[in-house]
Formats: structure tokens, C-alpha cells, sequence
């Protein structure tokens, strides 16, 4: 008599693709659009990160502002200490779902230049920040 030792099939040969929700990061502090550049950047200081989910009146994503961005925006001869975060955004987005694929999110990223990218629901509330690897 012969042991066999019997190993597992997989039970599907093709497995999902690896979606959004499976890498993203807890959201960034989030802060509304009213609020200045300056204070802006005391908070992204004292939070100790580089980047700020921004959101409007209503709670939803407006976008993402980095400290680069905005130390770049502050050393500029047209800047005075009234910018609002929402002069910086302009229009709303780009944002990505839960849903989205790992590879459609990075291809989007890549191909706009963007590192962080925010995660929003289906009402447009952040949930996370999905970071490009370098």
C-alpha cells in the first residue's frame, strides 16, 4: 500500500483582482475648504503628515492638498495670508472608489503624475488616501 498525500485545488484558477479597499491608507486629516494656507500647514505640522483631505460645507472630498503644494503656493509673489484652500483645489477630484481595481488606480495615478490619490464613497465622502509605491 501507498500513501498518497492528496493537495488542495484552488478553488478558482482565476482569483479576483485586488481592488482599492485592500490597500488603502486610513484617511489623512481632514480639514474643510474655508480654511486658510497658513493654518493649512500648522496643521499638517503638528499632525506631522505632508498631505490634507479637503472637504467642503457639506462633508464631501474636495480633493487633496500636499505641503509641497502649498509651501509652493505660499512662496509666491501673489499670495497673501486670505488664500483659502478651496482657491487651491479649483475643480473637485480626481478621486477613486473602493471598487476600483489596484491596476486601474495606478495606471490613473501614473498617467495624471499624482502619489496620493483621495478614496471617496458613493456620496463622495473620504474614506481613505491611496498611495502610489515608488
Amino acid at each position: 500500500m501507498t500513501l498518497v498525500q492528496m493537495q488542495p485545488r484552488p478553488t478558482n484558477a482565476n482569483p479576483a483582482p485586488r481592488t482599492v479597499d485592500t490597500a488603502m491608507e486610513a484617511a489623512a486629516p481632514q480639514v474643510c475648504d474655508d480654511m486658510t494656507v497658513e493654518v493649512a500647514l500648522a496643521v499638517m505640522s503638528s499632525a506631522r503628515t505632508d498631505l490634507l483631505l479637503v472637504c467642503d460645507e457639506d462633508g464631501l472630498c474636495s480633493g487633496l492638498v500636499t505641503q509641497a503644494q502649498l509651501t509652493a503656493l505660499r512662496d509666491t509673489a501673489a499670495y497673501t495670508d486670505h488664500v483659502r484652500l478651496r482657491a487651491v483645489l479649483g475643480d473637485r477630484g480626481p478621486f477613486t472608489s473602493t471598487r476600483t481595481t489596484m491596476a486601474e488606480a495606478q495606471h490613473a495615478m501614473r498617467y495624471r503624475g499624482l502619489d496620493a490619490l483621495p478614496v471617496v464613497d458613493d456620496q463622495g465622502s473620504a474614506l481613505g488616501i491611496l498611495v502610489l509605491a515608488r
